[in-house]
Formats: C-alpha cells, structure tokens, sequence
C-alpha cells in the first residue's frame, strides 16, 4: 500500500500573469452563480477559467500563462443572444506550430479553435459549425484524440409530442477535426446513435462511455453504454442487475440496439450516479449519493471501489473526483480522500480550509496530485522524504523521532538492552512529539545535522514511524481548524477529529487507559463515534440487503479482544464505568441503527468461529457468550418497548444456541406470537434431535392448553421426535391439561375443548411409525444368527450329524402385540 505524503504550496499565483485578479475570481462567488470550471493546459502552462455566471448575463473565458511563457493573455465574454458554453477541449494538433490547440464550443455547435503562439500569443485559428440543424443543441461534448464525440438535441417538428416519444431526441454523433498550419478542418459527420435519451459523453483513449443523466428517461437510465470506435461494437452494461452484453453496431438506431436486451434491463433498478470521471486505466468511475464509487471497465465488468462512509453528497453539492495513476482523489464537502484503486483501501483523509478545489493534472508526473484552490496550487505526492529534501529526512521529523528516542533511553537507563524500531512501536512509547521537538530541540548537534541530517542507523525508525508522525501532525492541524472554525463548521470539524482519534486508538493495544479514553470519546460524541467505528470496520449492506463487513482482521481482534464486563441487573456500566470495545459498538448499533445488530452479532460469530477454536488462548477472554454481551447493552434499558423485545429476541435466534432457542421460543409464546413461534421451530429443530425434542414439547403442551396453534398443527407435527411413543405424546398432554372446577358445561366459554380427533393425525403418525419398527426388530430375531455355527466334529466315525440350524416348528411371533389403530382410538 503507498505511503501518504503531505500537502505543499507549489504557486501562490504570483508566477502567472494577472496573479492577483486570477485569485480574486477565484475568491468570490455570488449566491447564484454555478461553480466555476477550471483546467490546465497540456504542457501546465496556462490556465483557463470558464465563469458561467448566474446572474452575470454572458459567459468568459480567461487564461492566465505562466510569467515567461509568452506574450498576452485571454480574455473572451460574449455578449446575449450568445447561447451558454457547453465546454472546453484541448485538441492535439501534431502539424500545428504547438502541440495542441483550445477548441471552445458553444450549445448551438459553434466552435473556435484558439492556438498560443509563444512569440504572438493566443491566435484565433477558426470558427466552424459542429452541427447541421439550426434547432440542434450540444448538451455534452467530448475529445478522442483528434476527434470530437457530443450529445446533440434535434427537437422536434410537432410541439405537441408526447413526453415518451420526447426523450429519445437526441442523437451522438462524432466528427474529425484536423488542425494544421493553414487552419482547422471539420471531417465528415457521423451518427452513432440515433433516436437515442440524453448522455453525457466522455472518451478514454480506447473507448467513449454514454453515461445516464438526471434528464434521462427513467426506463433506460437503468444501464449504460460503451462504444469501440476501432471496434464498432457496443457494449450495454446494466451494473445492478450484473448484466454486461457486446454486439457489433449493424444498426444506429437506440431501439434496435437495446430491443434485445429490453426484457432483462426493465427489471433491473435505475442507476445511482452523482458525479463520474475517467480512470487511468480507461474505466469509468461513479460515484453514487450514497457515497459509494465503483468502476466500470471497457468490457462492462463492474468491481466496487470504496464507500466514503456515510459521506452522502446532496443532488447540487459540488464533487470532485479524479483519477491520478492508481490513486483516487476525491473532494467531498472540504475533505480530501485518497484511495488506492488497486486495493481499494484508504490511503489518506484530510480536512481541507475551503470547498473550492479544483484538480489540476501534472504534465511530468502522473502520480502527482495537484489541488488548485482560491489561496493557490498545493502538490500532494508519494515521494519519500528523502526524495523530497534531496536524500536528507525532513528536519521536523527527524528531530521528533530523535527526542523521542531520547525520552526512551532515559526512562530505560537501568536497563542495557539497546533501542530497536520494534520495541519502540510495540511498547507504544511515541507520545507528543511535538512536546518533545519544542523542549528537546538542541538535542542533535547543529553541525551533525547540517552534514548528515539522521544517522543511519535511525532510517528504519523514520520509515516505520512515519505514519505516527502523519497522524499527529494532522490532528494538530484539525485542532488548529476547529479554533478558527465557525459555528456551523464546529460539526463537521468535530466528526474529523473523533474519527482520527478512533483510527488511531484501534492501531494500538487497547490496554485499560486506551480503553476508558475510547469509552469518553462514546460518550461525548455518540454520533460522530458511530460514524468513525461503521468506517473503519465498513459495515453496509450487499445488494441483497444483508450487512457485510470489510474490516481486517486486526480490527476484529480489537473489538473481540476486551474481556466481558461484570453487569448485573443492579449494575448500568462496566467496573468503573469502562465497557470493552465490542459493547461500545453493540450500544451504538442499538441507537443509531437498531435493525443491524443482530446480523452484527452474527457476522462477530462467523469470524470468530473462523478464526478461534475452542482450545486457544486467542478468543475473546471472558468466556461469555457474544449474544448475551449483546443482550447486556439492552438490559441497561429500565423499560423496554416492543421494538426492543423484538430485537431480544433476534439476538436470542440469530445465535443458534440452544438455551437461546428455547429462551427465544418461550418469549414468542408469551407473545402469542404463534406464526413466529412455528417459524423458528421448524427453523432451529434441525440443529440437533435434543432440541428437536424440547422445541416439541413445549409445543405440544401449549396444544394442550388452547387452541391458538390449532392453524399449524400440521407443520407441528411434523416436528415430532422418533423416539417418542403414543404413550409419551398422551402423558405430555394430560399433564397440561387446564384444570377444571367443575363440571364442563356442554358449551364453555373458554373456546373449543381439546377433542382427540385433533390428536388423531399425531397418533396415527407415531403408531405407524412405532409398528415398522417392531416389524423390523422382529425380522432381525426371525434371522439367522451371526456368526454361523462352526460345523460338527469329524475325528471319529459316527451317524451323519444332525444340521447345525436346528428347525423350528410354528411361526416366529413378534414380543410387541399387533398395532391397530382404531382399537386404539
């Protein structure tokens, strides 16, 4: 997994021309205005800017060079009845005098194509019309190479079209535009798709993804296209459904090219997409409102990425998502996150001061992630530190693991065992280093730094406590936020802070201080603490609406590890009022997400019985079961409501325990809930023929005694053990019979009486079964014995010897006496 770096300012804006007006854009943005679109050239030289203002009444569009690149700078508005720019396209243009070219196009299909001369400046090449129709509207365009791939609007004739026939008026279509030294040249039109919803477009180097938009119709907005232009195929991918189909493109026509797959996609759900951007690798990566990104490859196959943990984006937040090389960026209301698309691991989470960034690509490194923000541009790479100060450490780090070090031997000074990285880490001796850089800081002599920065033999130490040092630096700096923070952002900054401090407690050994810091930090913060244990062990739920768990195993022992805690029905907390960490967890289920705790449990079980045995030393100390430390958390509650006694008795199922069954089955029964009751019976009844057996009984007794399981004695009695007998069933009933005062009147007013015509099925069933039993124990004695006699003697002359199997007169009679069911009943 990489490495995390940090942030560092590379421009302030004063290396560009117009600097200060250039941040001042960026600065202020009024009430209605949309969010501003910003892009870097190819070569990171200019910088274009697209104000499409609101209620400004025309759009701009600026560019500010870089001090040294070249004379003058862009600056281009157009006044109404110009329509709106649809986008901004960096051509390549390899016979040109530069190697690419800026090509502005507007909604009506309007195109100029722009060119920066170094010793002219930008230059004016062309204007052309992308489209035929004077109706026609470019809703979304984009660049493959040297062409040019949009979602064009052809209106129709008739206003009073109907809406169905009204969403599929759009067509994509494609066209070359070929830029040399005498100007630019349109290529031929073609329509790909016609009669086709809206897209968006966007193009990888390989391949073009139409992709759904809110304006698309419902009916097809449940899947997504991929088109090959080398290829000529198409490829329809309906994720939700996994359904992933490649034709040749015979026909242009949408219908045609979906008829055959309209049966399967209708029953599939639409697709769930607030904001998508291209992979490195040429995929398509969505980010739903639910926070969760997928990808999507050229050949349909779609693989789950990372869920940002609750993180929900409202429809109109602004998004950014991009990808650079194999890591993921993503700005989500002020927070950067960092994933590795390989692993589809976190690799870093940073608050960010403001929520106008903007992603700018680096032309020399494609690892290197550029933010651009309203204060200037900040780099974020995965170098080493020492790539970073020319083979040296960074100072500030250096001087806290050295202090550090220091703190330790002269704590350890009795001892003559030498420091090493391991014992350092595992005894979790590195505390504030920043504390300890302030009052330790003349501890390296100054020359010994200049010349050598850290001894060698301290490199291991920095590499291994690197993220420790990220960690702290990064708390402080949040600290720092939340001082300066407003009111309205304390919230989040306070959800930032708890979730590093529950990150960073579950990386070390929580001994009884870690654990009763855990157990504050529950308590003051209850929602932000539920939000940061769901993100580190990713609990959410598959498409099948079960709850999964993606945590490691290290964070399993975590929260498995804690002995159970001493309660009693007299005792609200744990000894001292600190709880282990799997109770903390179960009491934030219970109030945030109350449904999730029994399959909680029983994910907690899996890997328990996955990972422990019963002979080791490892499993969770105590001995207690997990269903009653479950069960513990509810029975704080002084009044349980009907919601509560549910979930008692889901906790009691879902562990499979006997004693658990048999407990959850008499609360059902108190209940009267006799539907559930005959549910779990027939569920749990084959775990074992002893609980078969007693799940029965109590059964049988309670038919004994109303009859409100009248509706399922057929399910019941097919649960009846083999070995018990018609005597057994009989004895069972009499002995739960409602005792009577009196007499019975004819009519009671309890309800029907318990008449043996209900029992008669029962009985019929065990006196069948119990006479082919005895006919099989009679068979076996009728039969010859086993071994066969050995035969007669021959050492002396005699008569013939009788036959070894002496014959029987009569017919065997069986011990038991025939059954016959009517005498009986």
């Amino acid at each position: 997994m990489k490495r995390a770096g940090a942030l560092r300012q590379v421009s302030d804006f004063s290396d560009f021309v117009s600097g200060r007006r250039l941040r001042e854009l960026l600065s202020q943005r009024g009430p209605g205005e949309s969010p501003r679109h910003v892009q870097a050239s190819p070569d990171g030289q200019h910088l274009l800017l697209l104000l499409r203002g609101r209620p400004a009444p025309q759009p701009q569009v600026l560019a500010f060079p870089r001090l040294g690149t070249g004379p003058g700078d862009l600056e281009r508005s157009w006044q109404p009845p110009q329509p709106p720019i649809t986008g901004l396209l960096f051509l390549q243009s390899p016979a040109a005098l530069t190697s690419w070219v800026l090509a502005v196009v507007w909604e009506q299909g309007r195109t100029e194509v722009w060119g920066f001369v170094p010793a002219l400046g930008w230059q004016l090449q062309q204007s052309l019309e992308l489209c035929h129709g004077a109706r026609a509207r470019i809703v979304s365009i984009c660049s493959q190479g040297s062409s040019l791939v949009w979602c064009e609007e052809r209106p129709p004739s008739d206003t009073h079209l109907d809406p169905g026939r009204g969403a599929f008026r759009y067509c994509i279509c494609t066209r070359a535009l070929e830029v040399g030294e005498q100007g630019a040249h349109l290529g031929a039109m073609r329509i790909v798709v016609h009669n086709s919803p809206q897209y968006q477009v966007l193009a990888s180097p390989q391949h073009v993804f139409l992709v759904p938009t809110a304006a698309t119709f419902a009916s097809v907005s449940t899947f997504l296209l991929i088109w090959c232009p080398r290829e000529a195929k198409v490829t329809i991918v309906a994720p939700s459904g996994g359904f992933a189909h490649s034709e040749v493109l015979h026909s242009s026509d949408f219908k045609k090219l979906v008829f055959g797959s309209m049966g399967l996609l209708l029953s599939v759900p639409p697709l769930d997409i607030h904001t998508c951007a291209l992979s490195s690798c040429g995929g398509l990566l969505l980010l739903s409102t639910q926070g969760t990104v997928h990808l999507v490859q050229p050949d349909g196959t779609w693989r789950h990425v990372y869920d940002l943990g609750g993180s929900c984006p409202a429809q109109g937040d602004p998004v950014q998502l991009k990808a650079f090389g194999s890591t993921l960026a993503c700005v989500l209301a002020g927070v950067l996150y960092l994933i590795d698309l390989t692993s589809g691991r976190l690799i870093e989470k940073k608050l960010l001061s403001t929520k106008e960034v903007h992603f700018l690509g680096s032309p020399s490194r494609e690892e290197e992630i550029q933010l651009l923000t309203p204060t200037g541009i900040y780099c974020f790479s995965f170098s080493s530190p020492e790539e970073e100060e020319g083979g040296r450490p960074e100072p500030t780090l250096v001087e806290m693991v050295f202090e550090e070090a220091c703190k330790y031997y002269q704590r350890r000074s009795l001892s003559s065992s030498q420091l090493t990285v391991e014992k350092l880490k595992k005894g979790e001796m590195f505390q504030a280093p920043i504390a300890l850089s302030s009052i330790l800081q003349h501890s390296l002599p100054s020359k010994e730094r200049a010349a050598k920065g850290l001894p060698e033999t301290y490199a291991k130490l920095l590499s291994t406590l690197s993220v420790d040092l990220q960690s702290y630096l990064s708390l402080e700096l949040l600290k720092s936020c939340i001082v300066g923070a407003s009111e309205s952002e304390v919230d989040r900054c306070c959800e930032e802070l708890v979730e590093q401090e529950v990150s960073r407690l579950l990386r070390l050994d929580l001994d009884r201080e870690n654990l009763a810091y855990l157990n504050a930090v529950f308590g003051s913060f209850p929602k932000a603490s539920w939000k940061a244990i769901r993100g580190s062990l990713q609990l959410q739920q598959n498409g099948d609406g079960l709850l999964v768990a993606r945590a490691t195993s290290d964070i399993w022992k975590k929260v498995l590890g804690g002995p159970a805690p001493p309660w009693s029905p007299q005792e609200e907390m744990g000894l001292n009022g600190v709880v282990p960490l799997f109770e903390l967890v179960c009491g934030s289920l219970h109030k945030f997400k109350p449904k999730w705790l029994p399959h909680f449990v029983e994910l907690t079980q899996q890997y328990v019985g996955a990972s422990w045995t019963y002979s080791t030393k490892e499993g969770p100390e105590g001995g207690v079961p997990l269903y009653k430390r479950a069960l513990a958390v509810l029975d704080r509650q002084r009044h349980r409501t009907a919601s509560e006694r549910e979930l008692e008795i889901e906790l009691l199922l879902c562990s499979a325990r006997p004693k658990a069954v048999l407990q959850a089955v008499q609360l059902l029964i108190h209940l009267r809930r006799w539907q559930r009751v005959v549910e779990a019976a027939e569920k749990f009844s084959k775990l074992s023929p002893l609980l078969n057996k007693e799940i029965f009984t109590t059964l049988l007794a309670q038919f004994a005694q109303h009859r409100d399981l009248d509706p399922y004695l057929a399910a019941l009695w097919e649960l009846c053990p083999a070995d018990l007998t018609v005597s057994d069933i009989l004895s069972i009933v009499l002995q739960h019979l409602p005792s009577s005062a009196g007499d019975p009147a004819p009519f009671s007013a309890g309800g029907a009486p318990l008449t043996l015509a209900l029992l008669k099925p029962l009985l019929h069933k065990v006196a069948q079964r119990q006479c082919t039993q005895d006919e099989l124990y009679a068979d076996i004695l009728q039969g010859p014995p086993f071994p066969p006699p050995a035969p007669p003697r021959q050492h002396r002359a005699g008569p013939k010897a009788a036959p070894g199997v002496p014959q029987q007169a009569g017919a065997c009679r069986t011990p038991f006496p025939d059954c016959n069911l009517s005498d009986a009943v």
